[in-house]
């Protein structure tokens, strides 16, 4: 939990974020104000978490990132200008993030993640990670865990994406509406005459690691059943890290027709060992898994920002446990798994 009984607001603080107080409470901009956060990967979908964060008034944010950046990042990579290409993504977004918000403290780090103690991470109030393969998230999330430190990873291939979140053991506050009856004058009828108001209600949510939720087991019958709804991003997202994970890279545009082949042969494997429905998965949502689509990252980093403020300002109800955005169907939605 981040604290903020020693935070005060400036003047032009109060100002800036006079919009999101109003919307949140001074209590929750001061848990923000106190926040620190670090974001794992600058690409297109890092570059979008990092600006919907910094935007909103944390403390500070470190980028990390040890690729450089190439030409295929300039699609989506909004905070690296393209003259910076071959300069490391993290120190090319440096400039045009701290033009976002001058009162936050925005920095780089250059290293890989495994050249990284699991104290470094735990530095932070809040680690999102992006583009790393599934033995690294799982790491860093279990380090976030025995510190008591929040976690959200989540990617975007091509036109889809995912999110996952483990906010630990969270406690939060949400403002409901309840209807009242009222008599306004000796003629109402109470049963006619109702009022609305606003309470606010402390709630707790308890989450599970990442390593629970990729390892759902499918064979029960509640799990079975889910089938029913007919999407596969929960697959999806399990056949791409693993691709990420064999190969040591994401889905390349340049070798396109191989890739397919690649993974239309995985999602095949994959069927097998799940005993899912043959067509489950369909062929059509390879096509569009190349790249990062700038529209996608929006999309995931949009939510990501948005699970980030949940997370620190304690206010409103954060998904649990994960987010997919399927661009077949072009509809976002959440799902609980590993509970």
């Amino acid at each position: 939990m981040v604290g903020n009984n020693e935070v005060e607001l400036s003047e032009a603080e109060a100002e800036q974020y006079d919009r999101q107080i109003r919307l949140w409470g001074l209590d929750s901009q001061k848990r923000l104000r106190a926040a620190k956060v670090l974001i794992i990967g600058l690409s297109g979908l890092g570059a979008e978490i990092a600006k919907n964060v910094i935007l909103t008034g944390v403390k500070s944010v470190c980028l990390l990132d040890n690729e450089k950046l190439k030409q295929i990042d300039l699609y989506s990579q909004f905070l690296c200008p393209p003259d910076k290409i071959g300069v490391n993504r993290a120190e090319g977004s440096l400039e045009r993030a701290r033009g976002l918000n001058p009162m936050v403290d925005v920095t780089s780090h250059t290293k890989g993640v495994d050249e990284l103690p699991d104290s470094f991470f735990t530095e932070f109030d809040v680690v999102c990670a992006t583009g790393l393969k599934q033995e690294q998230f799982e790491r860093i999330n279990n380090a976030c865990r025995d510190s008591n430190k929040k976690f959200i990873c989540g990617d975007v291939w091509g036109t889809y994406g995912y999110m996952f979140s483990d906010l630990v053991d969270h406690e939060y506050s949400e403002e409901i509406v309840q209807h009242k009856a009222t008599k306004r004058g000796p003629d109402d009828e109470e049963k006619n005459a109702r009022e609305t108001v606003s309470i606010t209600v402390k709630r707790r949510a308890i989450y599970v690691p990442l390593q629970n939720a990729l390892s759902a087991d499918w064979n029960s019958p509640e799990m079975r059943s889910r089938l029913r709804r007919g999407d596969c991003g929960y697959f999806a997202m399990k056949l791409l890290l693993r691709f990420r994970d064999e190969y040591n890279r994401n889905p390349d545009p340049a070798r396109r027709k191989d890739d397919i082949n690649l993974l239309l042969k995985m999602r095949d494997e994959i069927v097998r060992e799940l005993s899912l429905p043959a067509s489950f998965i369909k062929d059509s949502l390879f096509y569009d898994v190349f790249g990062v689509v700038a529209a996608a990252a929006a999309v995931i980093g949009g939510v990501i920002g948005q699970e980030v403020v949940k997370a620190v300002s304690q206010r409103e109800p954060p998904h649990n446990n994960m987010f997919f955005f399927n661009p077949i169907k072009c509809l976002g939605y959440t799902e609980l798994y590993g509970q």
